[in-house]
C-alpha cells in the first residue's frame, strides 16, 4: 500500500509518500511496524494526538482496519483561520 506523510510528519520521516508490504491489520499495528524501522519514525509517531489518519482518503480512527485498503496517509490535525 501507499503511505502518504504530510507537513511536519513528512520532514521528520524525510519522504512524502513510500510503498510499504504490511500485514497489518489496523491503522495502529502499521504505526507499530514502521516506528520499530528506524528513529525517524519512532519521533514522528511518538504523540498520537497530534495526528490524524486517512484510509483511501477517508479521515477515520487509528484502530480503522487496513483489509483492502490501498492509501493511508499521516498528517497534523488541521486548523481553520
Amino acid at each position: 500500500m501507499d503511505v502518504l506523510y504530510f507537513a511536519w510528519v513528512r520532514e521528520r520521516i524525510g519522504i512524502p509518500k513510500e510503498k510499504v508490504e504490511t500485514g497489518a491489520a489496523t491503522v495502529m499495528a502499521l504505526v507499530e511496524e514502521l516506528k520499530a524501522r528506524e528513529e525517524r519514525y519512532e519521533v514522528a509517531f511518538s504523540d498520537l494526538s497530534a495526528l490524524r489518519v486517512a484510509v483511501d482518503q477517508e479521515l477515520t480512527d487509528f484502530d480503522a482496519p487496513l483489509e483492502g485498503v490501498r492509501e493511508v496517509a499521516f498528517f497534523p490535525p488541521m486548523t481553520g483561520g
